[in-house]
């Protein structure tokens, strides 16, 4: 099966496409989108939905994984960043892909056995669990593929946490 596992953001969205089975896990492909921080809302959420779209066609994942929205003092960076998930999950629905929300605490836990992990511990798991090295790659990336590499856990080993 082919997982996609979402790390949202309104200016960087990362996205990791990961190949799962009960014996194996490997690598496929990742890729960051950026949005110009000077174009209007709409147009941004565009610019991803429309990347999205042509990584849906490429990939063809059979299950999304999106990080959820965790708790922020900015209110309206957690509205930008609710906007620009609600957008993923209508772009990966529009194109029937369940979609599983994983807090980052799950992610974490899935990955590196407790929920309190920093970024680095986590793209480490994520290099061993897919055994690559990922040299100056954006934390974006590796939080995307951890919650590819969630999501494929939770649907092989029917829940890992």
């Amino acid at each position: 099966m082919i997982f996609m596992g979402i790390d949202p953001g309104l200016n960087k969205t990362g996205v990791g496409i990961i190949f799962g089975e009960k014996d194996k896990i490997s690598y496929i492909s990742h890729k960051l989108i950026t949005t110009n921080p000077k174009g209007s809302l709409p147009e941004r959420i565009g610019e991803i939905v429309a990347v999205m779209n042509e990584i849906i066609n490429e990939y063809k994942p059979q299950y999304a994984g999106i990080e959820n929205i965790f708790h922020s003092i900015n209110v309206k960076s957690a509205l930008l960043l609710g906007q620009t998930r609600g957008a993923l999950i209508a772009t990966m629905t529009a194109h029937n892909i369940p979609v599983r929300e994983f807090t980052a605490l799950q992610i974490k836990k899935a990955l590196t056995g407790h929920g309190k992990a920093e970024k680095e511990q986590v793209k480490k798991m994520v290099e061993i669990h897919l055994n690559m090295v990922f040299k100056e790659i954006p934390l974006d990336i590796t939080d995307a593929l951890a919650c590819g590499l969630c999501l494929a856990y939770y649907q092989i080993r029917e829940n890992p946490f």
